[in-house]
């Protein structure tokens, strides 16, 4: 039994499962659980920005020429902009096929405004310039401070590049952070370690708080972004992963222990420090994985998009709004803008939302308090997506830079997880030990050595 529930996953299912138990039976406790998913966040978030600015500035600081950067950082936004758009529109067909809204004839006027009012106010303030001049940071220090990853990402791109003119010094610089970096990933396995104890927490509060009422109530929306979500990763990203030469059911098992951990947090960022590790331990050249990951967590949120074109038809569908064609191209448009503008922010997936309803000033935005109470079981849904999302980009960007070494990524995943959570749980060095061969035992001798002859 103890063997059983040894590894990390299976401790996330059992928190999450009990943490579902607690928040139904007895609600009260599961909404005062909360503070134990929300200190595993920060202390996750702690470590986000160091880990992030380390690994990039030191993986360019050991690029020979700066045209690789650009090269990497090109190819990643043609990539994100082309499957996010796929997944705009495959939010818009799931709304047409399945009509999860058709039939719930909701009345505007019946809705409370001073809910989707704080949402509004924020989104109103999100304008294209604001978008650029967010990239730019005020202090060296205060990104790092913020844990702002957009940001944080910027400046570690100024000192790798600063460091690659440097020369020699530079490549010191480099050896230097990645040694510092190793501090931060040793508190990383340290935090990791208390995942299941969070995903209870967060999981008895979000069914404590919010019930399975709201589950029912607005299952049609639920069950069609599941599926909408599942049909993208199989099937475009599967595609995506095929043509790029690995399989997507082998990488969603490789990273299993991360998706379970996004699944009880409700937030991608508890586990990208641990994607990057694994990521490099797949084959991808480790300046690849620092540029990629990071920026596709602000630039490649697949989820959000599903979520954005779907909950807006939703809306649509149950106030019996039409929509004609123009104004769903617009709203195709704006989206691709308004899902990259609030990353990092606190009710991100609303004011996103909100800011594209903006657009079709005929569906109500009061109707945004309809999504109030099941926002929380969508977004497990968003972060999951986008994570597999930005790990399958990894991977590809790094084939395309052949950047990525198919040897070691064949190998990694015919092991599986089970290899990586081995070395994890004998808390040994896994950065280094998981892309090495396993150490062969030693033979012994068959036989002494006779004395030679005379």
């Amino acid at each position: 039994m103890l063997r059983f529930v040894k590894p990390l996953y299976m401790q996330v299912i059992i928190g999450i499962i009990l943490g579902s138990i607690v928040g139904v039976l007895w609600p009260d406790v599961g909404v005062a659980l909360k503070p134990l998913g929300d200190i595993f966040i920060n202390l996750v978030k702690m470590v986000i920005a160091p880990v992030v600015f380390c690994t990039v500035a030191a993986g360019i600081a050991h690029m020979s020429n700066l045209k690789a950067l650009g090269s990497v950082g090109l190819k990643a936004l043609i990539y994100f902009e082309v499957v996010s758009t796929f997944a705009l529109f495959i939010g818009i067909g799931a709304a047409f096929l399945f009509h999860p809204g058709t039939g719930f004839n909701i009345d505007p006027a019946t809705l409370d405004p001073a809910i989707a009012a704080q949402y509004v106010g924020k989104a109103a303030e999100m304008k294209p310039i604001d978008y650029i001049m967010h990239l730019v940071p005020t202090s060296f220090f205060g990104a790092l401070a913020d844990g702002d990853i957009l940001q944080t990402l910027v400046i570690a791109v100024f000192v790798g590049v600063v460091a690659v003119r440097l020369g020699p010094l530079g490549e010191r610089i480099g050896h230097a952070l990645e040694d510092v970096s190793k501090i931060f990933f040793g508190m990383i396995n340290i935090i990791v370690k208390v995942a299941p104890l969070a995903a209870f927490g967060a999981m008895g509060f979000t069914l404590g708080k919010f019930g399975l009422v709201s589950l029912v109530k607005l299952a049609a929306l639920i069950g069609v972004f599941y599926i909408t979500s599942i049909v993208f990763v199989l099937v475009v990203l599967g595609a995506v992963a095929w043509l790029s030469g690995f399989s997507i059911l082998k990488f969603l098992a490789y990273i299993r222990e991360e998706l379970l951990i996004v699944l009880g947090t409700c937030s991608s960022e508890t586990v990208l420090p641990q994607m990057m590790l694994k990521m490099e331990r797949l084959g991808a050249d480790k300046p690849v994985v620092g540029l990629v990951i990071p920026a596709g967590y602000s630039f490649n949120l697949d989820g959000t998009n599903i979520y954005m074109t779907l909950a807006t038809l939703f809306l649509a569908q149950a106030t019996n709004t039409h929509l004609s064609a123009t104004q769903i191209a617009t709203l195709l448009i704006v989206a691709m803008l308004t899902s990259k503008g609030a990353t990092g922010v606190a009710g991100a997936g609303f004011i996103v939302l909100a800011a594209t309803l903006a657009v079709v000033p005929d569906v109500p935005v009061a109707a945004l308090a309809v999504l109030v109470g099941i926002d929380r079981f969508m977004s497990q849904c968003r972060a999951m997506v986008n994570l597999t999302g930005n790990g399958v980009a990894t991977l590809v960007v790094a084939a395309w830079e052949k950047k990525l070494d198919r040897t070691v990524l064949n190998r990694e995943l015919k092991r599986g997880p089970a290899f990586v959570e081995a070395l994890e749980a004998a808390d040994k060095p896994i950065v280094e030990q998981s892309t090495r061969e396993p150490r062969k035992p030693r033979a012994k001798a068959a036989a002494k050595a006779k004395p030679a002859k005379g």
